[in-house]
């Protein structure tokens, strides 16, 4: 952790609970902008982990990521292709992360 970020977890909303299996080819293809987004993040060092999350009421996407504050993590919400495309995100700080 660098000095004087704060770590949130960022989850990514799907239009619909089977959005995983029966994208469309445009949703296919924002999905690998969004992938792209992400591990261009994680290169940066500002995604310390993203992926899927294969809750049984229906799959969605989380991120955990280091920044300055709220602003600046729901900043990377605003900026992901997905979100521009209609899927929503919800972002929450993490109290004591290890």
């Amino acid at each position: 952790m660098n000095t004087g970020t704060k770590q949130f977890l960022y989850k990514l909303i799907p239009t619909r609970p089977t959005f995983s299996q029966d994208m469309t080819e445009v949703e296919r293809r924002v999905m690998q902008e969004h992938a792209i987004y992400w591990k261009g993040l994680t290169g940066r060092g500002t995604a310390i982990v993203f992926g899927l999350v294969l809750d049984p009421k229906g799959p969605w996407g989380v991120a955990i990521v280091e920044v300055a504050d709220e602003l600046d993590a729901r900043a990377l919400g605003t900026n992901d292709p997905a979100v521009k495309a209609g899927l929503t995100f919800e972002v929450y700080p993490m109290a004591h992360p290890f």
